[in-house]
């Protein structure tokens, strides 16, 4: 199935290098996680065309830092690095959680899911509309982490505990009306 991507754990992968990025440190308060992204993206280059769709994937790995890793404790810390250009946004974001423990089983859900609209089986597919654990609540689904797995295209990738994730996006730019991806 070539139109499947699964999350994958591997600490070594080159996005985790965190050499020349910036860095910030928030304490677990659900209220402020907007405040906290667009500080974030402040330091966003003017050029990138989808800034807002950009500060919102930054504030659901924010969220989820928030409320699944740190379960929304004040006294634990979410941490940021990150860097933009005109070409690509890298970020690394970590919480003091214990990790994502259910990649796995959250991946077997997402091929399924894939599976079912690709054959567009639609039936079928009621059964995969959000992926619940034990500790979910009536608002968690995993709706973020399909986007993401769209969304950050140069990469996603958790480290070995889990409770990090690194991620690239690579923007597509326009010259004389030709695209050329982004580096």
């Amino acid at each position: 199935m070539d139109y499947f991507k699964e999350l994958r754990s591997d600490e070594n992968d080159s996005l985790f290098d965190k050499t020349n990025m910036l860095y910030k440190e928030f304490p677990s308060d659900f209220r402020q996680i907007r405040y906290f992204t667009l500080l974030i993206v402040q330091s966003a280059p003017l050029e990138i065309k989808e800034i807002n769709l950009l500060e919102q994937q930054i504030s659901e790995v924010i969220k989820n830092a928030v409320k699944h890793g740190n379960e929304c404790d004040i006294n634990k810390k979410v941490r940021v690095w990150y860097s933009f250009s005109a070409t690509h946004a890298h970020l690394i974001v970590e919480d003091e959680g214990e990790g994502f423990q259910d990649l796995e089983k959250w991946n077997e859900f997402n091929r399924k899911r894939l599976e079912c609209l690709h054959n567009q089986n639609f039936e079928e597919l009621a059964q995969f509309v959000s992926f619940r654990t034990p500790k979910s609540d009536d608002h968690d689904g995993g709706n973020a982490l399909f986007a993401a797995l769209e969304y950050w295209n140069g990469g996603f990738v958790y480290n070995k505990k889990r409770n990090g994730v690194a991620m690239l996006k690579k923007f597509v730019q326009r010259r004389l009306g030709v695209s050329i991806d982004g580096e």
